[in-house]
């Protein structure tokens, strides 16, 4: 074991020969293996900061991420073959949110997607005020609805001429028709809303061999945090980023997906194991934060979840030895 790690959290460390799910429970360290993954990829494998991208989902999450890795690093050195030995340079680690990533790499590659580096990101409002103009309606309610449709859409990689044919209802096709327009618009405009930021990145992967290999030799490996709460159009991102390489740890709780309504789903836990049939799963089921008796409780809460992977929490709080069920 190292750095104060437990046998699971230390093998879900050291696991770098390929993709890497780690199943990890609430309070059970999985922000550590994340820190204590990227600088043993640095210290112990001679990774250059700026290959390492490690994503999550807000930006409190992003900045304690780089908080606790840059004390890690603190007065570490470097030492590249034929270079002299320097400090780690923790500033080129990309650490962020999946849209901060999705910017970075628009503002890049723009040109590819007709549009200017400097194009604007449209806020909430404002593409509220665009759906509102192509509704001609003041019903807040509606305007909302048709919004989140949209959103979803995109979320689900479905383009406007698809949004077509998949529409089942009034309220869809009314979005569908919306859907064109307001794209429309926003090209005009040179501008992206927020769902643009993951979306147009992952299109542009799939779509362009030279730019997508650019990317994958830029960030060579790949650490996804709160992995439950993907959505289609994350997920996608992530697999062309990690190509055919794989060199990622995906960490997820798959009792815990709290994003349902903005398009994430645990088929995306599914879908790693079918898309890398090489996937190591590494449970961590111990957990530092609750006593056994809050566990017994919880284990007994999401028994009931359906379930891709059975797991059980425990505790070694209060000093007593517990009978640890369901461990393998």
């Amino acid at each position: 074991m190292s750095a104060g790690l437990n046998a699971a959290q230390s093998e879900a460390m050291r696991d770098l020969d390929g993709p890497c799910l780690v199943l990890a429970g609430a309070g059970s360290g999985k922000t550590r293996v994340i820190t204590q993954k990227i600088a043993h990829l640095i210290k112990g494998h001679g990774f250059e900061p700026k290959h390492i991208a490690a994503l999550t989902f807000t930006n409190k999450a992003a900045l304690e991420m780089r908080e606790r890795t840059a004390k890690l690093l603190e007065g570490k050195t470097l030492t590249t073959p034929g270079k002299e030995s320097r400090k780690v340079p923790v500033n080129q680690l990309t650490i962020s949110t999946f849209h901060s990533l999705g910017v970075q790499i628009m503002r890049q590659e723009a040109e590819h997607c007709g549009l200017k580096p400097q194009f604007s990101i449209t806020d909430a409002d404002d593409c509220f005020g665009m759906v509102q103009e192509q509704l001609g309606t003041t019903d807040k309610g509606l305007i909302r609805k048709i919004q989140s449709i949209i959103s979803l859409w995109k979320n689900a990689m479905v383009s406007p001429d698809q949004a077509f044919v998949f529409a089942s209802n009034e309220d869809e096709h009314q979005a569908a028709i919306v859907y064109r327009s307001y794209a429309a618009t926003l090209h005009a405009y040179q501008a992206l809303d927020f769902d643009d930021l993951i979306l147009r990145p992952a299109q542009l992967f799939a779509e362009n061999e030279q730019v997508r290999n650019k990317w994958q030799n830029c960030l060579r490996y790949l650490l996804i945090d709160e992995y439950q709460d993907t959505n289609a159009c994350q997920y996608e991102l992530v697999k062309l980023l990690a190509g055919p390489r794989a060199a990622f740890t995906a960490v997820g709780d798959d009792d815990q997906a709290i994003y349902g309504w903005r398009g994430a789903t645990i088929e995306n836990l599914a879908q790693l194991g079918k898309n890398f049939p090489k996937l190591h799963v590494i449970k961590l089921e111990q957990n530092y934060r609750s006593t056994v008796r809050i566990l017994m409780a919880a284990n007994n809460v999401i028994a009931n979840n359906p379930k891709l992977f059975e797991k059980k929490l425990w505790s070694a709080r209060h000093g007593r030895h517990h009978h640890r069920d369901g461990l393998q």
